[in-house]
């Protein structure tokens, strides 16, 4: 929806067409599905070049992330949706670089009817400082909320259908990837491009195999705007169709 090389570029047309899709998915699973949106262009450029001697360089990436949000929130709604923009780093600050998180409010959201809308963002540490905290980790504040989220899923919809064996342009999918051999996950994949700002697939992977070592299952596939509908995302996956291709990353 965001070609990153493209300064402040997002699709809005593709947007609302992924939020029909997601429409129908929070209406076959009410209160059991929150969306994490990735900044894109507009929210890699707030972060491409930042002064290391401010503390609140990263500030500009709420503001920008924000901007996706809502972009989302007003789609969400031309479908009969109520989305809502949560502002990460209003939920939650850094501790030995893990997310301590206070979700009472998305709780609240899911519970009254609200599809709860989030995105990367920058984040308090406890120096004092804002870090970046992009989207590819932000369902790592769920982790550890065991009372509400007893089981999460973590399906990530991208424009190739899984990790691929063979590359960039390549259609040969890696079905598992162990969440607990990064260095052998490594070798599958391919070098980020200079103007992404997050590691592309690689912080992906990382950041899913950190995922599914606290417990969440964790499965990256092909999102397209003509598909059928996303309501197998909430099906266990042996229910899934054979003919999804997907990398699944989970301990063994």
């Amino acid at each position: 929806m965001s070609q990153k090389d493209r300064a402040g570029h997002l699709d809005l047309d593709l947007v609302d067409r992924y939020a029909r899709l997601m429409a129908e998915l929070w209406t076959t699973a009410p209160g059991k599905v929150v969306l994490v949106v990735g900044g894109g262009a507009i929210g890699h450029g707030a972060v491409r070049e930042l002064d290391p001697g401010d503390r609140f360089a990263a500030l500009g990436l709420t503001r920008a992330t924000f901007t996706v949000k809502w972009a989302w929130v007003e789609a969400l709604s031309r479908h009969g949706v109520p989305g809502f923009p949560v502002q990460v780093g209003g939920l939650c600050v850094l501790r030995d670089d893990r997310p301590a998180a206070q979700l009472g409010a998305v709780e609240e959201l899911l519970r009254t009817g609200c599809l709860p809308v989030l995105s990367g963002d920058c984040v308090m540490t406890p120096e004092g400082r804002l870090e970046v905290f992009g989207s590819d980790r932000v369902p790592e504040i769920f982790l550890g909320a065991e009372r509400t989220f007893r089981r999460i899923r973590v399906a990530v919809l991208t424009d190739v259908p899984g990790v691929l064996r063979d590359g960039p342009g390549g259609n040969r999918t890696i079905p598992f990837i162990d969440a607990d051999d990064p260095e052998g996950a490594r070798t599958h994949i391919w070098a980020a491009a200079a103007h992404d700002t997050s590691g592309a697939m690689a912080g992906k992977v990382a950041s899913l195999q950190e995922l599914a070592r606290s417990g969440a299952e964790c499965v990256i596939l092909r999102g397209a705007p003509d598909m059928a509908g996303l309501d197998f995302l909430v099906q266990p996956m042996s229910a899934w169709s054979e003919g999804i291709p997907r990398t699944l990353i989970a301990r063994r």
